[in-house]
């Protein structure tokens, strides 16, 4: 499973971005000093503390899992899209490669950079504010399930996508939304009852409060059940991935 041909496609996924910085780590990096100069510097003023915490310091957690999953989605969803719309991705279907070995590939690749960002985005933070580290063993494990499940969730986007605005639609319009209601920017104590339970049924409010939990050691959802939870959910959605590519789903006309 990880041989030769596993270890090229995965050097050559990760290559594609690593070769071309300034498109994938640049815009999030710039991103991310806005998100902290407007609402950690000036709004963090006008704020006391949220749980406890200067709010730039609340704040760094989500803005971390909103990097890493977006640039982990991004990668394997246009880098399998991308590979379908110029034809390039058959030459790995042909190849002697396990579907399992394909999939891992484009997965791990995609991942990495999800946690390098993930790791850009502590560094700015460092910038701005002493950044804890609570629980370092909850962090990695949620930093690592994260990207991968986001990852995993990318190559089905990147497999029932008919066009470039559908990956966009995706990015913007689906996953953005729910991380911005996933508890980034405000502690859920702060929401009435009804408002709560509401958040509660999104996923994102637990892969932030997880690596929050990691950073700062404050949580609302039981770290190690939503770990566990998000563990399953990666498993099952990487079968769905190599499921796909065993029937050919996206891949051949």
């Amino acid at each position: 499973m990880f041989g030769v041909g596993f270890r090229s496609l995965l050097r050559r996924e990760i290559l594609r971005f690593v070769r071309r910085p300034t498109n994938t780590f640049l815009p999030p990096a710039i991103t991310n000093v806005l998100y902290f100069a407007v609402f950690g510097v000036v709004l963090g003023q006008r704020i006391d503390n949220v749980a406890g915490f200067d709010y730039i310091v609340f704040l760094l957690p989500g803005l971390v899992v909103l990097g890493a999953i977006s640039n982990a989605f991004e990668n394997a969803s246009f880098s399998i899209f991308h590979g379908r719309w110029n034809e390039y991705i058959h030459e790995t279907l042909t190849s002697p490669l396990s579907y399992t070995s394909m999939v891992l590939a484009y997965i791990l690749a995609a991942a990495l950079r999800g946690v390098i960002v993930g790791i850009i985005i502590v560094v700015i933070g460092l910038i701005f504010t002493p950044v804890p580290i609570a629980e370092p063993v909850y962090l990695a494990a949620f930093m690592l399930v994260v990207p991968l499940l986001f990852a995993s969730l990318g190559v089905i986007g990147g497999l029932v996508a008919n066009d470039f605005d559908d990956l966009t639609v995706m990015s913007q319009f689906i996953l953005r939304p729910l991380v911005f209601f996933g508890a980034v920017f405000y502690s859920l104590d702060i929401l009435p009852p009804l408002y709560r339970t509401l958040s509660l049924l999104n996923p994102m409010v637990y892969m932030v409060n997880g690596v929050r939990f990691g950073f700062l050691g404050y949580q609302e959802v039981d770290p190690l059940v939503s770990l566990a939870v998000l563990s399953g959910f990666t498993a099952a959605v990487i079968a769905l991935d190599v499921y796909l590519f065993k029937r050919g789903y996206g891949l051949i006309d």
